[in-house]
Parts: C-alpha cells; structure tokens; sequence
C-alpha cells in the first residue's frame, strides 16, 4: 500500500485539524509526534491495513476523504492512528487491537465491527452500516451524528441501543448471513472473545478478510 504522504510535526499536525475544525476533544487523545499527511482524497484498492502499514510517523492523516474498496484492519497492538479529516467509504471497519480511529465525517460500510480493544474511536458525522457488531466491551467513544443500521451488541449494551423506536436489538440470523453465525454453545473454537449472541467473530473477520459480504441485505444485491 503505498500512499503520498508528507511528514508533519505535531504542531503542524495540531494547525491542520484546527483549519479543518476538528475539535480538540479528539485530537487532544493522540500521540503528540509526528504523522503522515496526505493532501486531499485518497482511494485505496484493496484493505487499509493498520497493521502492516509502512510509515514515517505515528499515524496517517487523510486531508479529505478515504475511500476503501476493502475494510479497514486492525487486530495487533501498536497500530498507526488513522484520522480523517473527510468522509470514510469501505466495504468494512473491523477493529480489535489498538486501534485510534477519528472521522471527521461520516462513515459509510457494510459492516463496521469493534471487539475489545482498547481504543480511540471518534466519528464526528453519522455512522452509515448495514450492520454494526460489538463485543467485549467495545463501544465507539463518540458517534456525534446517527447511528444508521441495526446493532447487535451483548446483553448489557442492549439499552444503550435500543433499535429503531424502541423494538430492540435484532437477532444476529435476521442480519448476517448464515456463515458468520455461531452454530450453538459449543461452537466457540476460533470465537475472537466474542460474547455478541449468535456472531462468530473469527468467521466474521475471515469474511470480511475474504471481502465477502456479511450482512443478508449486502449478499442479496
């Protein structure tokens, strides 16, 4: 993967969020180094992996809007910060290691998945999914627009999303397709930690890997 980037000094980094009206209440939580810029919007063909990028600073900053025709990966510790200043489009956000994660947008997937990471995740716009998964104590730290699509998260996150007016969490078999469901009690080899009912987090990250789609609506276009 290979992006044109210019290095930025963090106060350099710090004058560019303010020219885009980035709040400091995101910023403020990022490592005050250097990062990577790169000027305007920027597609990537293929996953934006965190994990294996190459680069000269702490993190990217993408001065527009980031296009993904795969997901975006994190699932080690020590990944880059990723902020972007525009709109983010991918097929998928799933997010498991470290990761920091700042929009200064809107989001617009699939599938946007969070699993016990210790993590910064700041989306200033709506977040657009056809489905968003949850698990081991994950939750976004702002979504400050709409939480667009249906939400499946465990038991206890159950009231903090309560669904469209009030109907509740939908059942993972009337949103994934059958591949990335839990077969039952025992089927817990490979399950990533997920303790979202029904979701099979190693299959849903195999298929999202595969860029297979994930959610029923998405396989029935």
């Amino acid at each position: 993967m290979n992006i044109a980037t210019t290095l930025h000094s963090w106060d350099e980094s710090v004058a560019l969020f303010e020219r885009r009206g980035l709040p400091v209440s995101s910023y403020e939580n990022l490592y005050e180094e250097e990062y990577d810029v790169h000027s305007g919007a920027l597609s990537v063909d293929g996953h934006f992996d965190l994990d294996t990028a190459e680069l000269d600073g702490t993190g990217y900053i993408v001065d527009g809007d980031l296009t993904v025709s795969g997901a975006v990966l994190n699932i080690d510790d020590g990944c880059p910060a990723l902020v972007v200043l525009g709109d983010l489009r991918a097929a998928a956000v799933y997010l498991e290691g470290d990761a920091k994660l700042i929009v200064r947008g809107s989001v617009h997937v699939e599938a946007f998945v969070g699993n016990m990471t210790d993590k910064l995740v700041m989306l200033h716009g709506d977040l657009r999914a056809g489905v968003t998964v949850l698990s081991s104590e994950f939750e976004p730290d702002l979504v400050e627009g709409t939480l667009h699509g249906p939400v499946l998260v465990p038991p206890y996150l159950a009231d903090a999303y309560p669904g469209p007016a009030g109907a509740g969490m939908p059942a993972a078999e009337a949103v994934l397709v059958p591949e990335v469901l839990r077969a039952g009690a025992d089927d817990s080899d490979g399950l990533r930690s997920f303790n979202t009912p029904g979701v099979h987090g190693g299959r849903l990250l195999s298929r999202i890997e595969a860029g297979l789609p994930v959610t029923l609506a998405a396989g029935r276009r």
